[in-house]
């Protein structure tokens, strides 16, 4: 009797390990080519100067690509843009070249960047940027050279992102990584 309740009680765990899925593995970010058009511009963004974003969503297998780092986060923010992200890469400005080639396979995952708002620096399209960097170091720098503060994903501003920055001084830099 007690080797088919044991049986019972294994087979039991099998069925109710093969119900539970499995996390998926982050997909790895693609490089950036001349076929990279912009979510919200509709341009090439090699067109543009500054970080570049792309995110992968579960129902594609190819990215959305962005002109800009600050218009890859408001697509996480805008409640009509799909929620079912998989990854969200900006280009790793600590890796990048220079400001008008930010690189084509330098990027780092964005909920792990460190991003300089408030700088002088302007995006792809000529707005306000969100900064990112692998390291905290470089992005304290690039704060320390251009003006604007150190914050992790999380604490980006929604106003900074979303609305337009018209010589505000809000977002000036304090020495601080929120």
């Amino acid at each position: 009797m007690r080797p088919l309740l044991t049986v019972a009680m294994l087979a039991g765990l099998l069925m109710l390990g093969a119900c539970q899925r499995e996390a998926e593995p982050t997909p790895a970010p693609f490089a950036m080519t001349e076929d990279a058009m912009g979510r919200y511009c509709g341009m090439n963004i090699l067109e543009h100067s500054g970080p570049k974003g792309q995110i992968i969503l579960a129902k594609y297998d190819e990215p959305i690509w962005f002109s800009s780092a600050r218009d890859t986060i408001a697509f996480t923010m805008l409640p009509e843009e799909p929620k079912d992200i998989r990854a969200i890469y900006v280009s790793d400005m600590a890796k990048a070249p220079n400001w008008d080639q930010p690189g084509a396979d330098n990027w780092v995952d964005a909920r792990q960047a460190f991003f300089v708002i408030g700088s002088n620096a302007k995006g792809g399209m000529g707005t306000t940027e969100a900064v990112p960097f692998s390291s905290e170091e470089a992005a304290m720098a690039f704060a320390g050279e251009h003006g604007g503060k150190v914050v992790r994903f999380d604490a980006v501003p929604r106003d900074y992102i979303l609305e337009q920055q018209a010589g505000s001084d809000a977002y000036a830099p304090s020495g601080e990584v929120h």
